[in-house]
């Protein structure tokens, strides 16, 4: 998942072309991986303490850089719209991929999360904002390929994916519509990159303050974290907070946003492949149809949405 952005530009500087490759790789790639990552990383370390590493770590780096720059103190305002954007999105959002990668593999963790724009279809559509044809038909379809994963077929006796995990991700990609819906019109920072950190922040004190509740500082020590728990968390903090969002930010002022959010139905296609080739993921010939179908009809509401908003 992404973070909330600002209204982006509507005049687009003209940059060199390989900048331009290289920053939808880098939010193909670097984001599509971080699913396998957190997987690797909730192995030995319990999910809301490596949430709240890993964007206190990066928050509190890139808060730190932007005051340094110059960017001006943040008002109270400005604190309050932080606080429900990056505890709808990061605390709720990613918090609850972190906890389902312990049940769900992160393949599939992927595509139900790429359900982001179909519950915004449906969210807008509350709002008053009546769907197109050709988006209704796009939710539809991406329904059908849920239904796929989560409902037994064909008289098989289990799902393709955890029933419980994937309520959980339904729930984090809900409320990650929602924070977002909200952070359109919410009073931010005028710098992005300084709210960006500020909602890392905010969403990395809930987690502290849940992974305490719930006890799992007790369960962590040095001899119980594995490397490759270790090394997943500096990823995900680095490349998958710092890198990957400076670039995200950067693409919507130099990129159309229908191209910059074509990321939401390449990365599921990214994370299969990376769960298969390298963390020996299986999944059954259902699941494959099944995301099929959900990264088909996320595609279809993605473009028309494109569409509508460039009309």
């Amino acid at each position: 998942m992404s973070t909330p952005t600002q209204t982006p530009d509507t005049t687009a500087p003209v940059v060199p072309r390989w900048q331009l490759v290289g920053g939808f790789l880098i939010i193909y790639v670097v984001w599509g991986s971080t699913y396998l990552a957190i997987k690797w990383g909730v192995a030995t370390i319990p999910p809301f303490v490596m949430g709240a590493a890993r964007f206190l770590l990066a928050g509190g780096a890139l808060y730190a850089f932007m005051r340094a720059r110059g960017a001006p103190r943040p008002t109270l305002p400005e604190w309050r719209a932080s606080a429900v954007i990056g505890a709808l999105l990061l605390f709720v959002g990613n918090g609850a991929v972190s906890w389902a990668s312990q049940r769900v593999n992160s393949g599939l963790t992927s595509v139900i999360v790429a359900t982001v724009p179909l519950w915004l279809v449906l969210c807008e559509a509350w709002q008053g904002r009546p769907p197109r044809l050709a988006q209704v038909i796009g939710v539809a379809i991406g329904l059908v390929g849920v239904g796929l994963l989560v409902l037994p077929v064909g008289g098989e006796r289990q799902a393709a994916v955890d029933p419980i995990g994937a309520a959980v991700l339904a729930t984090g990609a809900l409320s990650w519509t929602v924070g977002s819906l909200y952070s359109r019109t919410a009073k931010q920072s005028s710098s992005a990159a300084l709210a960006i950190a500020m909602q890392m922040l905010i969403g990395g004190a809930c987690m502290l303050v849940l992974s305490l509740v719930l006890g799992e500082w007790q369960r962590v020590s040095p001899e119980s974290v594995s490397t490759a728990s270790l090394l997943s968390l500096l990823y995900l903090a680095t490349f998958g907070s710092l890198i990957g969002f400076s670039t995200y930010m950067w693409l919507l002022k130099v990129a159309s946003p229908t191209a910059v959010g074509t990321y939401a139905y390449v990365n599921p296609v990214v994370a299969v492949l990376l769960g298969v080739a390298l963390g020996g993921e299986r999944l059954p010939s259902l699941a494959w149809i099944a995301m099929s179908v959900i990264v088909g009809g996320v595609a279809l509401v993605s473009l028309v949405d494109g569409r509508r908003r460039s009309a």
